[in-house]
Formats: structure tokens, C-alpha cells, sequence
């Protein structure tokens, strides 16, 4: 008997008709001209050309952050170094409104980029948070730069001289424990009363969270260090 895969079988039922078997190449060859048809259909799709800056653009927007009683004073005496890099850099409108207390921040014609509106207000709640002028401008300068903030409570609910026990183990003597977290992991961070603000790289935040949350939990200072030196030295060797 024939073994062909091509060859013709008679059937019992039937010894005059004929069926035929098909080979594994002509399915074979069925998808490969499938795909090819894919491939085909796929490099007609249209091409649009991007869209300009001008059609994205819908109503101006505005932002308005509240300022604290105690930020009222370092505003006013910083308000030239606010004012400049997000009206000349930006191209946005700023002003402090009286009667709402409020930082109010809004877009224009000149304004070019959609992401500047929320630059300015990261760049404007940072400053009102306790942050420097000059720290809180590497928000508007470099783009991969967040802020972060928690409760000392939100770690371990601590009351009474508990409390403040973990906060004075935050800041270490003359504010020597803080300067140290900040200089290892290369991020900014204040304490207001029971709030901590962070600033910094995603990675960076993280080993000072870390670190802080250590000494919430009544870990000593010296081994907090140690930590976050093997942590950040891994890391500098890793890029």
C-alpha cells in the first residue's frame, strides 16, 4: 500500500468516489500566507502627524494652594525668587490672593508646555511646606523628583512624651541625625511638628523613609547609619 501523504484512499462505504488527504505543507503554507496578509494589512495602517501644542490646549487652568498663617512672612520676603522662575521659565501667571489666602497659579497663550502648571504648584506647595527656595526649584528643574509626606502617628500611634521622643530621634542633637539621612540618601526633609516632608528621587525617598521610620520604631541612631550606608552604597554600585 502507498503511503503518500498526497495519494488518494478508497472508501469503504463507496469504491467509486474518492477522497482526498491534505499534506501538512499546504496547511503550512495557508499560514504563511496569513501572516503574510497580516503583515501586509498592518504596514497600510495611516500615518497621523502628531498633534500640535496649540490644538491640545482647551481652557486655561488654574491651581491654587493655601498658605499656613506661620508661611505668610517667608513668602513675602521669597516672593521674587517664586515669582521669577515661574512666570519667566514657565510661561505662567502667579499671584497671591489676600482674601483667600491662596497662591493662585494659571496657565496663558505663552504658555507652552502642559506639564508646567503642575511643576509650579509641586514647586509652590514645597516651598509653603518648609522646603528652601533653592531645593524646591529642582521640582520645576529636573523631572524625576517627588515629594512625600507622613505622620510620625501613621508609623506607631505615639502620644505624650513618646511622641516627642521619636521626633527628637528624627532630628538627633543640633539636627545632626536629620543632616546625616539627608546627606547619605541626597534628599531634603523637614519636620513640622508631626509631619515629615520628603523630598528627592523615587529610590532616594524610600531609604530616607526607611531610615526614619527605623528611628520612629525606637531604633538607635548608630544602626540606622550603618543601614542606610550598606543601602546607598548598593545602590551607587548598582548604576
Amino acid at each position: 500500500m502507498d503511503t503518500d501523504k498526497n495519494a488518494t484512499i478508497e472508501s469503504p462505504e463507496d469504491s467509486g468516489s474518492f477522497t482526498t488527504v491534505k499534506s501538512k505543507k499546504t496547511q503550512k503554507r495557508k499560514r504563511e500566507h496569513d501572516m503574510d496578509t497580516e503583515e501586509h494589512v498592518a504596514r497600510k495602517r495611516p500615518q497621523f502627524p502628531p498633534i500640535s501644542s496649540d490644538k491640545l490646549k482647551g481652557p486655561d487652568e488654574m491651581r491654587k494652594i493655601s498658605v499656613p498663617a506661620h508661611r505668610y512672612t517667608p513668602l513675602k520676603d521669597n516672593w521674587l525668587k517664586i515669582f521669577t522662575p515661574i512666570v519667566e521659565n514657565l510661561q505662567l501667571q502667579v499671584r497671591f490672593n489676600l482674601k483667600t489666602r491662596n497662591v493662585e497659579i494659571k496657565t496663558c497663550k505663552e504658555t507652552q508646555d502642559i506639564g508646567s502648571l503642575t511643576k509650579a504648584s509641586d514647586f509652590v506647595k514645597a516651598f509653603v511646606l518648609g522646603f528652601q527656595v533653592e531645593d524646591a526649584l529642582a521640582l520645576i528643574r529636573l523631572d524625576e523628583l517627588f515629594l512625600e509626606s507622613f505622620d510620625v502617628t501613621d508609623v506607631k500611634p505615639l502620644k505624650g512624651d513618646h511622641l516627642s521622643r521619636a521626633i527628637g530621634r528624627i532630628a538627633g542633637k543640633g539636627g545632626k541625625t536629620k543632616f546625616t539621612i539627608e546627606n547619605v540618601t541626597k534628599t531634603r526633609i523637614v519636620l513640622a511638628e508631626t509631619k515629615v516632608h520628603i523630598l528627592g528621587s523615587f529610590q532616594n525617598i524610600k531609604m530616607a523613609r526607611t531610615a526614619i521610620c527605623n528611628l520612629i520604631l525606637g531604633s538607635p541612631p548608630s544602626k540606622v547609619y550603618g543601614n542606610i550606608r550598606v543601602v546607598a552604597s548598593r545602590s551607587a554600585e548598582r548604576f
